[in-house]
């Protein structure tokens, strides 16, 4: 009894302290949920399908590591990764509502095609065959021995099983569609069908555009009858001065007395280079090449280049220096620089065209067609034969046969130096002469190659020290950005722009995965700012060039586009259909001479106008007015059209039908070509405006 007691009394601390545990636990996972207007643990939501944010991320690291030393920005890879995800989850749906998936015999097959996989002596059997029981046990001795590679393995599987689906669906979706012999009958018509008639016209441009600009209501009650049309995104308007840290006059003087100093004796100069060096400039200078390492900013490049790769103003120059006469000093860039000839070389570059023709068991994975290497040789022959008879030709055969990628440039490949070509390639574009066209063979194939342009090169021994803001320069335009970035925070930042005399640059609007800011260019943390800041907040900001004082300047929630966004979107659109009503009011009279001595326009004529373009010499496209035509009898005037650049009156001569055509096949093929070759595209706009996308990427960028 004397326990329940102590219990009883003890029995509001147990409570309260339950209670504030369930609190926490609640608390806990209203955060981890995104609760209290914290951000989502999701990157974004498609169509109720979460994107996990770790995933996403791991997505978007493995997407910059895979660009094998090509510059890709965090925001490149994560807009690219997120379009990726749209794009799988939309076509996810729809393959499970078809019931589309692939199987393991499918997926086998697939591999089978993937030159990676089938050309791998490791999976070929004595017959040279891709081997499927070689190739699981390889897959077993994944699964066996690493984990991390067995993973790695099931992600490939899950991509190439995505990627094989969808292509299953594309081509079923391409499948539906095709032209019937009435669609290419129409067609026909309307390229070939004639109207000649007489047209008035009184141009929008007539009127005055303040006279008829449209109010903030009529916008609105316009965006309205399609607001998803006119959806505008959350967005921000930054007001910014950007001062620059550059080099001040008398910072350029420096750098250029110090390069000048190089030229002829270093004896004074404090930058020199070996003892033996000592009393000898740029211009006598023996050892180049250690003396331009030690008194350069960029260091000694002992190429060749071509003329066409020097710097523009100054190429001419340097390209016919003499050996061992010395350019400069001359400004390039932000460098002052000094440049020394080391020699020509002729014929240093050679520009060559070729047709490729592979065959199995080269290293050229996308093969036109699959032939032996002694179908390949017979072709290769036949082509150089071709080409031969009619040098002229060249450029169009290797767009229809060759096996290289360069195929779609028919053929060029550029400029090359000794080595860039594997050697029997080289051997033949450096040892014949410009027009030269042979056939050879290498690893890739048989070459069918043109040799087409040579050039010489010069080798150049430049120094150059760059132009840059002295410590304090730096100081100074640092002081000037702070001083401006107080005063901006005390009073209006135009009035505080304009009492330092520096510039405000025109408003500049960000969306909230913006990376690059007008005016400023990529500027990622400008724009997270922007999107975490109140209304009228200042801060400064330093960028490589110098500093930018920005202000936010408005916050625009999404919605409709704003007033003035729509002023540049329907603002025409909107003036034109007034200044319609109002030319419409002078247009009077039952002839179209009485309606051009009412409106003072001319009558015109439009001879033979098809409906396939809709183009009215003298006018423009006027589809609406065409059409119109098209419809009327001969003799009879219409009413008023509003058309694209104003208002038409017309009265129709003459109509001319097309000849019967024998058929329509090539038009059939023209149109099945053009649906099947949009059809994918188009499908998947469709799904992505139908779909409902979340997009929380800028809570973690």
């Amino acid at each position: 009894m004397a326990v329940l007691s102590k219990i009883r009394q003890k029995s509001f601390l147990v409570v309260a302290i339950v209670g504030l545990a369930l609190f926490a636990f609640i608390i806990g996972a209203l955060i981890e949920n995104g609760g209290f207007g914290k951000t989502s643990r999701n990157a974004g939501t498609i169509n109720g399908v979460d994107i996990p944010f770790e995933e996403f991320r791991g997505k978007v690291d493995m997407a910059q590591k895979s660009q094998q030393g090509q510059n890709m920005s965090i925001m490149q890879a994560t807009n690219g990764v997120w379009d990726q995800e749209v794009r799988r989850v939309l076509l996810e749906k729809q393959c499970e509502k078809l019931g589309l998936r692939i199987g393991d015999d499918q997926l086998i097959n697939v591999i089978k095609e993937d030159p990676q996989f089938a050309q791998n002596p490791q999976f070929l059997n004595a017959a040279g065959k891709f081997d499927k029981a070689k190739f699981n046990e390889f897959i077993a001795s994944i699964k066996n021995s690493s984990a991390e590679r067995w993973q790695q393995w099931l992600d490939y599987e899950k991509q190439l099983a995505q990627s094989t689906t969808e292509q299953m669906y594309n081509t079923m979706i391409q499948s539906g569609f095709y032209t019937t012999q009435a669609e290419a009958k129409f067609n026909y018509e309307l390229e070939n069908n004639k109207v000649s008639f007489n047209v008035v016209s009184v141009p929008y441009s007539t009127i005055e555009d303040k006279k008829v600009e449209p109010t903030d209501a009529e916008l609105i009650a316009f965006m309205k009858k399609d607001e998803k049309k006119y959806k505008a995104d959350e967005s921000r308007e930054l007001e910014f001065v950007m001062i620059e840290d550059k080099a001040s006059a008398e910072d350029k003087k420096v750098v250029e007395d110090k390069v000048n100093g190089l030229l002829n004796s270093v004896e004074d100069n404090p930058v020199t280079t070996t003892v033996n060096e000592a009393k000898v400039g740029f211009k006598n200078a023996s050892n180049l090449v250690e003396f331009v390492n030690a008194n350069s900013d960029i260091k000694y490049d002992s190429t060749y280049v071509a003329k066409k790769d020097l710097p523009a103003e100054h190429a001419e120059a340097l390209f016919n220096l003499a050996p061992g006469q010395v350019y400069g000093p001359y400004v390039f860039g932000d460098y002052y620089c000094l440049t020394r000839n080391l020699g020509k070389k002729l014929n240093a570059n050679v520009k060559a065209s070729h047709i490729l023709i592979s065959y199995e068991g080269t290293k050229v994975p996308n093969k036109r067609e699959k032939r032996t290497k002694e179908q390949a040789k017979a072709k290769a022959e036949s082509i150089l034969a071709q080409v031969l008879a009619n040098p002229s030709s060249f450029q169009m055969l290797a767009y229809t046969s060759s096996d290289d990628s360069s195929a779609q440039q028919g053929g060029d490949l550029g400029y090359f130096s000794q080595g860039q070509m594997v050697k029997p390639f080289n051997d033949f574009a450096f040892s014949n002469p410009v027009g030269k066209i042979g056939l050879v063979e290498t690893d890739f194939g048989f070459h069918i190659i043109n040799v087409t342009d040579k050039q010489d090169a010069v080798r150049l021994a430049t120094i150059a020290q760059k132009i840059a803001p002295s410590e304090a320069t730096s100081d100074k335009v640092f002081t000037t950005a702070t001083k401006f970035e107080m005063a901006a925070n005390e009073k209006a930042f135009d009035v505080a722009a304009k009492e330092m005399k520096l510039t405000v640059a025109p408003i500049a609007k960000v969306l909230a995965m913006d990376e690059n800011v007008q005016g400023i260019g990529n500027q990622r943390e400008i724009v997270r700012w922007a999107f975490g800041a109140k209304e009228g907040e200042v801060k400064r900001f330093n960028i490589p060039s110098g500093h930018v004082v920005a202000r936010l300047k408005k916050i625009n929630e999404a919605g409709l586009l704003s007033i003035e966004d729509a002023k540049a979107a329907i603002g025409a659109k909107l003036r034109n259909e007034k200044k319609a009503e109002l030319i419409k009011v002078k247009m009077t009279g039952s002839t179209l001479e009485a309606v051009s001595k009412a409106t003072g326009s001319p009558v015109k004529e439009a001879l033979d106008v098809v409906a396939a373009n809709s183009y009215i010499q003298t006018i423009g496209a006027e589809p609406k007015v065409v059409g119109t035509a098209f419809s009327l009898k001969p003799g009879v005037v219409s009413q008023t059209i509003d058309g694209a650049s104003g208002v038409f009156k017309i009265k129709v001569k003459s109509s001319t039908k097309a000849p019967a055509a024998k058929d329509y096949k090539d038009i059939v093929t023209r149109l099945n070509g053009q649906s099947k070759g949009s059809a994918q595209g188009r499908v998947y706009n469709s799904l992505k405006k139908d779909a409902t996308i979340e997009d929380n990427r800028a809570q973690f960028n």
